[in-house]
């Protein structure tokens, strides 16, 4: 187990509908980092911005922005995460990504679909949560709109950090601001949440706000709002456990199940 895990998230401008030009853009960056790096993690739909043209963007498993993840995060013995629009068995899904430094693929199809920009008509909503056990941590990674939605992330002691990959507007950043907090209290987990900058071809504006919290809603670190930006922190986990040990609120959580 590893004790401190150095986490870095990379709030970019996202080309529309472009995957060359972005991974070139996220390639430059991440070969910048210094080695000590443990976990990268980018925007959703980090190829192509949030588009409702599956069948214009979609990649296959084996298609190339899963094969630069992997490269990279072997390159690099770095986990890397991202979201990708894939399309599997004639349907599409927006897909999040966790690549291990060893080319492991684990992934997750977003459960929540953002009904407001039809997304649960382009795309097919997954149905199984992921926990990523990464060098000693439990890791819970969700997508954007999920965020909204506490019960699918409720931490029944399950997990120690929670990940949010988003292409979340500026006009409703306060609640964006709000929940990743609000998540990072509820389940005694560091949370942090990955959000992308500039305008899309749709007119909708981002301005990133891309920040991590502790497990007591204390956050930790913030980017440049508006900006191109890179967020790094370390966590630890000895910190995590002692207070989970001195409060152990997550005892005291009602159960539940989910059926939808």
């Amino acid at each position: 187990m590893k004790n401190e895990l150095n986490i870095v998230g990379i709030q970019s401008s996202i080309v529309w509908e472009k995957p060359p030009a972005n991974l070139e853009y996220f390639d430059e960056q991440i070969s910048k980092l210094p080695s000590t790096v443990d976990l990268v993690i980018l925007p959703e739909m980090f190829t192509t911005g949030f588009s409702m043209n599956p069948i214009s963007i979609a990649e296959t498993m084996g298609g190339p922005t899963i094969k630069w993840m992997v490269t990279t995060a072997k390159i690099n013995r770095m986990a890397l995460v991202g979201s990708v629009v894939i399309k599997e068995n004639a349907q599409y899904f927006n897909r999040l990504f966790f690549i291990h430094p060893n080319g492991h693929i684990e992934t997750y199809d977003k459960r929540h679909l953002f009904t407001l920009a039809k997304e649960n008509d382009q795309y097919t909503s997954g149905k199984e949560r992921l926990i990523v056990l990464y060098k000693g941590w439990r890791i819970c990674p969700l997508i954007c709109y999920d965020l909204r939605f506490p019960v699918w992330s409720r931490n029944t002691n399950e997990y120690d950090l929670l990940v949010y990959l988003a292409n979340w507007p500026s006009i409703r950043i306060d609640a964006w601001d709000t929940l990743l907090k609000a998540r990072a209290i509820e389940n005694m987990s560091y949370c942090i949440g990955v959000n992308r900058v500039g305008e899309d071809e749709n007119g909708n504006e981002y301005n990133g706000h891309t920040a991590i919290y502790n497990f007591l809603g204390e956050k930790l670190s913030r980017t440049i709002e508006g900006k191109e930006n890179i967020l790094q922190c370390v966590v630890s986990k000895n910190e995590l456990q002692k207070i989970r040990q001195k409060l152990n609120f997550l005892e005291d959580q009602d159960t539940f199940k989910i059926e939808k």
